[in-house]
């Protein structure tokens, strides 16, 4: 049947029966809700389509035009015709008075075709009923459009005589009930002419008050003995009463007055993206790689910081502000960006709890696999599971619902819209030509654009601040650099560079409102701008970032350059083993392009009871130093070696032993030793109350170099033990809503439902009174057996109602090939294929019609 031939639809199920598979994969891609579970068929998909949850949730992803369409419809007649919906959109001039509104109002009524919100042919549109029922004016929630009720919802509970009197005082013949009264009027306020004429009459002070009330809101304040020029309209009807004191302007009045606009400024076209500045690609991407080898540099250094176990895990969770304030003295950052790297560590998996009964925060055995691999794929694992994390480090600092603090790697911090947000900004910088720093008001508003706030939203505008928070994590993450997209960037998006044919998932870029639709596009999917690559597309797009990244980072340098100031200069970043040792012996004293570490007897120490002897430390710097080993460094190794293990600490409590009495005599002597609490044993032996580590810190701060000893009298080398949880997953994202289907699940749903469909819609013929739409038909079980094996002589097709074991009913249409021992063998048209049902689960049996 021809387009054209095929009647009007007289519900949302004729029209989603009306629909392909395509369309109707593209409604369940866009509202997932719906086949959570699968409807058994379209009625029930029609149905759960206009349930007021699913409905808002639909209306809450519309762009702002499309949203200002569905408004419109919702004030208009039910049904509505293109002409009129134009009317409301673009003024009663239509595509003359505004081209900008007519070019981009097919698109946006194809969108909630799609999204199945209108439904019926250009000559009958209908907005569904709920949708209709949120978006209507009304007092408690007035609508954006700013318009009132119309003269039939105004008059309502007026008395009929009332209405007569203004019926009459408008000019018009009076009728015989109120209900003609009103459509009397409703007519008068709708022909131009007409009106044009009355409003002539009015005062300039009348005219005022319409002019005030005009654009809305639509309701007013007036006394129990109205001023005249109010007096004036409220005879004729230009102003109707809602309560004592209150009156209110009707719709079509409003309507005449704004010369048919339902919206003062319809917004058709998004708003661009402005680039604010605009660099050479080149310095772009070696601007994204150094911040990118940066933040691999401060997730090992936050992790290294907390190797031996890191700050204890708060009652209720997360990390507690001094913990955090620490973190960020160590990491040399605000607090909040060391929120992000804490955050950013544990979204990938190296970070979490150990679960003890001490529970504190250490990196996972994933850290250590981590950090054997390549930078460049180290960083595309950071920024894969930054870009889909749903976990907000921005929010931390802030309050939940119970006005509880918000802490880092506490609960509370998932956000469900963050992944659509980064992934929306950074698509808007992608589409911008390479090396172009956006605006970031402009980036703001073309969000605001694509996802309006409608009602309590108003007061927290969240994707506004997470798109802020992209922004500034972009850069920190070296995703961004100088403010645009780098090549990585664009990689790990799986974006085409500008002016290249996209390809894979990038083919789905958004055309503009403005573009022209082909006439047959009513129901064919426009890939939404929000949506996200699949796990496995990520996968494969962070695999082509790394790919792009690993020529941009330096190579790791196997030596420094020692100064004579006791300081060495590693002008960029290490090889491991290097790095490693140089921790050991020397502190960081600045970071940067290049790291300057400060050698000191306290270092020296440290390396020395890491068990290094002074030999190997002048043979590690001999080999790693590009200059010569300054005199003031090898003096500094071997004084601090020449003293180390001197003094000898053990446990009794706790002793020291030394073969040189006059220095155990000195620390006998020294005030500071009072706390120690030592007394002498013996000429070369002092004993102390305090445990060993206590009395090690207190001789070192003395400014001694003791050395701990065991039992057997060994001196005890101390390295450090890394500590690891237990193998730990990355925390999952928390999704809004059902997740997206993919594809092999679209395709089964739709099978089933239009399986379901043919089932509940097939003509069959019925014995006595009809049974009602979707009641299963009722047989006796001798009546179901001898239906089944006349049907196996015939060969005809049998409709049965069937309840599986988990109580679950649905309608079947089959072809049984074969009746024995209580099951019946068939071709089952539903499933399209051959099935075996047990005979006392089929509820009842009848025969298709004819036709």
């Amino acid at each position: 049947m021809s387009t054209e031939d095929r009647p009007a639809p007289r519900s949302l199920a004729e029209a989603l029966r009306a629909r392909d598979d395509a369309s109707l994969a593209a409604l369940l891609r866009s509202r997932p809700d719906l086949i959570t579970p699968v409807p058994t068929d379209l009625t029930q998909l029609a149905t759960r389509a206009g349930t007021r949850s699913s409905v808002l949730r639909a209306l809450e992803r519309l762009d702002r035009f499309a949203l200002q369409t569905a408004e419109a419809l919702a004030v208009a007649a039910d049904p509505a015709t293109y002409a009129e919906l134009l009317g409301l959109m673009a003024g009663d001039a239509g595509e003359a008075d505004d081209p900008a509104v007519a070019a981009a109002l097919p698109r946006a009524l194809s969108t909630l075709r799609e999204q199945a919100l209108v439904w019926g042919d250009d000559d009958r549109l209908r907005l569904v009923r709920t949708a209709r029922e949120v978006l209507a004016p009304s007092p408690q929630h007035p609508s954006p459009t700013g318009l009132g009720p119309t003269v039939q919802e105004a008059t309502a509970g007026m008395s009929p005589g009332r209405i007569q009197e203004i019926v009459a005082t408008a000019g018009l013949p009076s009728t015989h009930d109120a209900v003609s009264a009103a459509a009397s009027l409703t007519a008068l306020f709708r022909d131009r002419k007409r009106m044009a004429a009355l409003l002539a009459e009015a005062s300039e002070e009348s005219l005022d008050v319409l002019t005030r009330l005009v654009w809305g809101p639509p309701y007013g304040q007036v006394t129990h003995d109205p001023a005249p020029r109010l007096r004036w309209l409220l005879d004729r009807g230009l102003l109707l009463p809602t309560s004592p004191g209150t009156v209110v302007l009707p719709r079509e009045v409003a309507l005449h007055l704004r010369e048919g606009r339902a919206h003062r400024a319809p917004e058709a076209v998004p708003p661009a993206v402005e680039p604010a500045a605009t660099h050479a690609p080149r310095m772009v991407d070696a601007t994204a790689a150094g911040q990118a080898y940066g933040a691999l540099a401060t997730v090992e250094e936050l992790l290294k910081d907390w190797d031996e176990g890191g700050p204890a895990v708060l009652r209720a969770g997360g990390l507690s502000v001094r913990d955090l304030k620490r973190t960020a003295v160590a990491l040399d950052v605000p607090e909040p960006v060391a929120a992000f790297w804490v955050e950013l560590a544990y979204a990938a998996g190296l970070l979490a709890s150990d679960g003890e009964a001490d529970e504190r925060y250490a990196a996972t055995p994933a850290y250590d696999e981590w950090l054997e691999q390549p930078p460049a794929e180290r960083w595309a694992r950071l920024a894969e599971a930054w870009l889909t994390a749903t976990r907000t480090p921005g929010v931390v600092g802030g309050r939940d619902t119970k006005d509880r603090v918000l802490s880092t790697l506490g609960p509370g911090l998932d956000r469900s819209a963050a992944p659509e947000v980064r992934h929306r900004v950074l698509s808007l910088l992608a589409a911008l030509p390479e090396g172009a720093a956006p605006a970031p008001d402009s980036v703001l508003a073309r969000l605001r654009w694509e996802r309006p706030l409608r009602g309590p939203q108003r007061d927290d505008d969240l994707r506004s601040r997470l798109a802020q928070w992209t922004l500034s994590e972009a850069e920190l993450l070296g995703v961004t650099g100088r403010g645009a997209l780098s090549a990585q960037g664009r990689a790990l998006l799986g974006a085409p560079a500008p002016g290249r044919p996209a390809q894979g998932p990038a083919a789905a870029e958004p055309v503009g409102p403005g573009d022209k639709l082909p006439a047959h596009h009513h129901h064919h999917r426009a890939p939404a701008p929000h949506e996200s690559l699949s796990p496995s597309e990520q996968a494969v797009a962070s695999t082509a970032a790394a790919r792009l990244l690993a020529p941009l980072l330096p190579e790791p340098l196997d030596h420094v350059l020692l100064q004579a100031d006791l300081t060495a200069v590693a002008p960029g970043p290490l090889e491991r083993p290097l790095a490693d040792m140089l921790g050991v012996l020397a502190d960081v004293e600045s970071k940067g392009g290049a790291t300057v570490y400060r050698f000191t007897p306290a270092s020296v120490r440290r390396a020395l009871d890491a068990g290094r002897t002074a030999s190997d430390l002048h043979a590690f710097l001999a080999a790693h130093s590009r200059t010569p080993v300054p005199q003031p460094m090898a003096y500094l190794i071997d004084d601090v070696a020449r003293k180390h293990g001197h003094l000898r600490v053990g446990a009794a409590s706790a002793y020291v032993r030394c073969d040189d009495d006059a220095l155990l005599n000195e620390i006998l002597a020294d005030r500071r030793a009072a706390a120690l609490l030592l007394r002498r044993l013996a000429p070369t032996v002092l004993a102390a109350q305090a445990d060993p580590a206590t009395l090690l810190e207190g001789l070192r701060a003395m400014g001694y170099a003791p050395a701990a000893e065991s039992a057997e009298g060994d001196v005890l080398i101390t390295r450090a033990h890394a500590h690891r949880t237990p193998p730990r997953t990355a925390p999952e994202p928390v999704p809004e809503g059902p997740p997206t289907p993919d594809g092999t699940l679209l395709s089964a749903a739709i099978r089933a439902i239009r399986a379901g469909d043919l089932a509940a819609t097939t003509p069959r013929k019925t014995a006595g009174a009809p049974a009602a739409s979707g009641d299963l038909p009722r047989t006796s079980s001798a009546e179901t057996l001898a239906t089944m094996q006349a049907a196996v002589l015939t060969g005809e097709a049998l409709w049965i109602g069937y309840v599986n074991a988990e109580g679950a009913a649905s309608q079947r249409v089959i072809a049984p090939v074969r009746v024995e021992g209580g099951f019946v063998t068939a071709y089952d048209h539903t499933a399209d294929e051959v099935r075996t049902y047990p005979l006392h689960r089929i509820t009842g049996v009848a025969e298709l019609a004819d036709e």
